[in-house]
């Protein structure tokens, strides 16, 4: 029997198997999708979320930025972070990276669905496996979380994700956020990623295809008309409300956890930091702390996240959001040093 099965090969799940193989714990990943895996994500990884993955062993090449700036078409906000800068990286570079790191680690990854999942009060079997515990770190939609009735519903209001690469050299070495003026809760984010390349990524209300939304940020279209297009990649709906994160020995991690919204950029440090969490409990063998523990490690993120996404639902506070920004520096600044550092 081993100590740590883990399912899902995406970051969340290999920094899980990395934190619990250094930690001495015998830990599979079983991963259905051949890597580096892509995804629609941002691919901004503030200060803390680069901070996580040096302790992990991991260099992730990219382009730094070192700071978030909105843009309304009238009014442009600036926050510089004090410490340390963050890393554009692709996401098919951060996966490359990780996986170097889990098979440093004695990590044993193993292409294969994970299957049904069934447990005791003492272990946990799957895909033909048989383990003290389960991480399950197999997305957004887990079905792990659904099978064992973790999943709550997620109310009427949703939100997609659609990102797109393009050839360009970086103009700023801010992170941009783009806030479309026609009242529709939708923005877009500009990466830098490489010397000659940046990450758009549009959250928006309305499902659709990248060219459909890119209008709605005239500035942000006139500059990328013309330049060499990558294909799209969506996700959604965003919001995924759980009821808790753990079930007996089947702790969730990453996204399966819970997610709330894109806007402030930190789904990757918070993912990396419940996989530390996880481990510990995992160590203890204390499976029940986890979800307070997960509750507190996201505190922060939960409450500045649905406090922002519930005011840019209304249109006259989402047109005050960048005028505010830009009137309150201060404010603005410890908000945004607040999330990233």
């Amino acid at each position: 029997m081993i100590d740590l099965l883990v399912a899902g090969g995406g970051p969340a799940g290999l920094a899980t198997a990395v934190h619990a193989a250094r930690a001495g714990l015998e830990t599979v990943v079983v991963e259905r999708r051949c890597g580096p895996i892509d995804k629609a994500c941002g691919e901004g990884l503030m200060p803390h979320s680069v901070r996580h993955l040096h302790a992990l062993g991991v260099d992730a090449d990219g382009q730094v930025f070192r700071g978030i700036r909105y843009l309304d078409g009238r009014r442009v906000a600036e926050a510089r972070f004090f410490g340390e800068a963050g890393r554009g990286v692709r996401r098919t570079v951060l996966h490359a990276a990780l996986s170097d790191a889990a098979a440093a680690a004695g990590v044993k990854v193993v292409q294969g669905e994970i299957g049904a999942v069934q447990q005791d009060s003492t272990s946990v079997s799957a895909a033909g496996f048989q383990a003290r515990y389960l991480a399950a770190a197999d997305g957004l939609h887990s079905p792990i979380r659904r099978s064992l009735g973790l999943s709550e519903d997620n109310g009427p209001r949703r939100r997609w994700g659609i990102r797109r690469h393009v050839r360009i050299a970086p103009w700023s070495d801010c992170v941009e956020v783009y806030w479309a003026r026609d009242g529709e809760a939708s923005e877009a984010y500009v990466t830098p990623v490489a010397d000659d390349c940046v990450g758009v990524a549009i959250l928006t209300s309305a499902r659709g295809r990248f060219d459909e939304h890119v209008g709605k940020f005239p500035a942000l279209a006139d500059r990328i008309h013309g330049c060499p297009h990558g294909t799209d990649r969506a996700a959604g709906p965003l919001r995924q409300k759980v009821r808790q994160r753990s079930a007996g020995r089947v702790l969730l991690v990453g996204d399966a956890a819970g997610y709330i919204d894109a806007l402030t950029g930190e789904g990757l440090g918070l993912a990396f930091g419940a996989a530390e969490v996880l481990v510990g409990c995992v160590l203890a063998d204390r499976p029940g702390d986890y979800d307070r523990q997960w509750r507190a490690l996201t505190r922060r993120y939960r409450f500045l996240t649905a406090a922002l996404l519930w005011g840019s639902g209304f249109r006259p506070v989402r047109a005050s959001i960048t005028p505010a920004a830009a009137a309150l520096p201060v404010v603005f600044s410890a908000v945004v040093n607040a999330l990233g550092q």
